[in-house]
């Protein structure tokens, strides 16, 4: 494959801002659902920011990690969709396709991340907020799965606008919405089958580990731990 798309979170630069979740409702057109729905569990975030707490009162430290589609080599989700919505394109992405997905939810449950969400209703924005929405992307009808595809979309413009210009994709020159938002740089992104891009050579860090490692996933997000646990890179 000429691209395999991975992730790299630093976990010592993250500040559990939010500010990837915004960006990401914003750029792939996601809904809110309010505190009614979200009591119900049905939350619509593609990426949720997962807090955590360390030491003992009062010396208290949160902790913050952002968690995603994991874009699985050896996804879970795939084999169990009966109607193949879910699939591995050439990229190495799982990708959706929405207009095949008959929300069985399989693909969910298959999930060990929980970062597959179910559509409860068609979407509805209040005039003029439907003139936010992004034209690059589908909005999603009632009755079915969706999920974080590292936004394909941009991913697809960059390919375009190389191939016009005749030259290779350049490292960082494509940024999903999470990463392009992120205030402390705590995301980065990039093709893992180039050796010297800086997704490549952070998830060869001595901080480098992933995301339930023993289920046998093989995620393409790595995340980076603290360095007062692991020493520096």
């Amino acid at each position: 494959m000429a691209h395999r798309w991975g992730m790299v979170v630093d976990l010592d630069r993250c500040t559990g801002c939010e500010a990837c979740v915004a960006a990401c409702h914003a750029e792939n057109n996601i809904a809110t659902v309010g505190a009614d729905q979200a009591a119900r569990g049905r939350t619509m975030h593609w990426i949720h920011v997962e807090r955590y707490w360390e030491g003992e009162f009062p010396n208290i430290r949160a902790r913050f990690q952002p968690v995603l589609c994991q874009q699985c080599d050896a996804a879970p989700c795939e084999p169990v969709c009966p109607t193949y919505a879910s699939y591995h394109n050439s990229e190495g992405l799982n990708a959706q396709v929405y207009n095949r997905c008959i929300g069985t939810r399989y693909c969910a449950n298959a999930c060990p991340y929980t970062v597959r969400y179910f559509n409860w209703f068609n979407p509805a924005w209040d005039k003029p907020l439907q003139l936010q929405l992004n034209p690059d992307v589908s909005v999603r009808e009632v009755g079915v799965m969706e999920k974080c595809t590292f936004c394909n979309q941009r991913i697809l413009a960059g390919e375009i606008k190389a191939k016009a210009a005749n030259r290779e994709l350049q490292d960082g020159e494509v940024k999903p919405a999470c990463v392009q938002s992120c205030p402390p740089t705590a995301m980065v992104f990039g093709d893992l089958n180039d050796p010297n891009s800086q997704v490549s050579r952070m998830s060869r860090s001595v901080r480098a580990t992933t995301l339930l490692a023993e289920v046998g996933t093989l995620p393409k997000v790595t995340y980076l731990e603290r360095e007062s646990s692991h020493g520096d890179e």
